[in-house]
């Protein structure tokens, strides 16, 4: 049942809670499933003859083969793609690129096996799985609109990848480390800034397709704050630098 003021149709408060929970049900599904679909590709490449694809070894140590840089670079191809799709509301392919999407960051992120203890990285994923929880109910729940971090977060993530470019050349320990702190700030922020984004574009009225469409892109954004901060956990966390 539905209430009607002028000529617009309202849901009801309870309606559009629940609502509103299957809508985030369906983001962080996808975004678990992709977070699943990583790990499980990223284990593969590391322990089994697949990591002779994508890496070679050489007096210097282990770097990517050719096939592994086109598979560590075309993600970023790829989140353009999804984003194609979605505002197209051609959700299968959008899916389908997702998943993809999902086994490419798999094997960009088959390098953590080969440098940090398994035990590390286990214990760095729930860390991260905590904060991220945390961070993200603070985003659903909080009353306080967060949309004023949006320019302030996407200018030090600006800040953050030209330091980390300048710091090729550098190589410098303290400017890395400065950089990792800055990070975690803008992906803290992110994730309780996203969570809040995806709950303002919940629309009861959207179609199935529509809400599909939003799903997707939701849990691509989730997947990429987590996956971040999962990093920079695994990297404050390392005690051998």
């Amino acid at each position: 049942m539905s209430f009607q003021i002028g000529n617009r149709s309202v849901e009801p408060i309870e309606q559009m809670a629940e609502g509103l929970k299957a809508y985030f049900g369906k983001i962080y599904n996808y975004m678990a499933g992709g977070l699943a679909v990583s790990g499980a590709v990223a284990y593969a490449v590391a322990h089994t003859s697949l990591r002779e694809l994508f890496y070679r070894t050489s007096v210097n140590g282990v770097g990517y083969s050719l096939l592994g840089f086109i598979a560590i670079l075309s993600p970023l191809a790829l989140i353009f793609m999804i984003s194609s799709a979605v505002n197209r509301l051609n959700t299968a392919r959008a899916q389908g690129l997702f998943w993809l999407f999902s086994a490419l960051m798999g094997v960009s992120l088959s390098n953590i096996f080969l440098f940090y203890p398994q035990a590390m990285i286990f214990q760095a994923f729930l860390v991260t799985a905590g904060m991220f929880a945390a961070l993200s109910l603070y985003g659903y729940t909080t009353g306080r609109s967060l949309a004023s971090w949006g320019s302030f977060l996407f200018m030090g993530l600006i800040g953050v990848i030209l330091a980390s470019v300048v710091n090729l050349f550098l190589q410098s320990g303290a400017v890395a480390w400065g950089v990792s702190v800055l990070s975690v700030v803008i992906f803290v922020g992110l994730t309780a800034y996203d969570t809040q984004k995806l709950k303002y574009m919940y629309d009861g009225a959207d179609t199935e397709e529509r809400q599909q469409a939003k799903a997707i892109s939701g849990a691509l954004s989730l997947y990429l704050d987590f996956i971040n901060l999962f990093q920079l956990v695994l990297y404050f966390m390392d005690n051998r630098r």
